[in-house]
């Protein structure tokens, strides 16, 4: 993922907090060295609040979402980048994940962002069968049900079978929630 944002990655956590940071995230990640060391040292734990964490990333993005079109709207250039979620989880979330993507959803319609600018793309590690459903639902069925742009996309992934996690997969986890061929990949 790195090489597709000079700038960097950056890696926040459900349960875990960067000390000293006000954000709580490891920002402008550049090598695999250090994401690989991240993963190491940062280990998970308690509960799933994807919706809390996604709420307290997205609030200040869609702040300087509508700020950057309204300033374009000026004839100035845009300044916020497109943003891309990755969610690795393993469980159910234990809070109200749909109603925060359907809020930021009609957020970014309502100020005329374009359709790539927030991908949220849950990759899901292991077996736990009520979280595979919970996330098939809201990849095939979000935007439907709620006539929202398609900005979800998820990717499970049990290492079953001798299943290997390869390019492909690694791709579709990184981009499939911005990319629509990606999003419809089969992996």
């Amino acid at each position: 993922c790195t090489t597709y944002d000079a700038d960097g990655i950056d890696i926040y956590f459900l349960n875990h907090w960067k000390p000293n940071s006000t954000h709580g995230g490891y920002t402008n990640i550049t090598t695999t060295a250090a994401v690989q060391n991240l993963f190491k040292t940062v280990r998970p734990l308690g509960s799933t609040p994807t919706d809390t964490r996604l709420s307290h990333l997205l609030r200040p993005y869609l702040a300087e979402v509508a700020d950057s079109i309204e300033r374009q709207s000026r004839g100035h250039e845009a300044t916020v980048k497109p943003g891309n979620i990755i969610v690795i989880t393993d469980g159910v979330p234990s809070d109200d994940v749909e109603s925060v993507i359907v809020n930021v959803a009609r957020k970014l319609d309502s100020c005329g962002a374009v359709p790539w600018q927030v991908g949220i793309q849950f990759f899901q590690v292991g077996r736990e069968p009520e979280a595979a459903e919970d996330l098939k639902e809201m990849d095939d069925a979000l935007s439907g049900t709620y006539n929202i742009r398609d900005m979800v996309d998820t990717v499970p992934w049990t290492g079953d079978k001798g299943q290997e996690l390869t390019a492909q997969v690694l791709l579709k986890v990184c981009l499939g929630s911005v990319v629509r061929r990606h999003d419809r990949s089969r992996v």
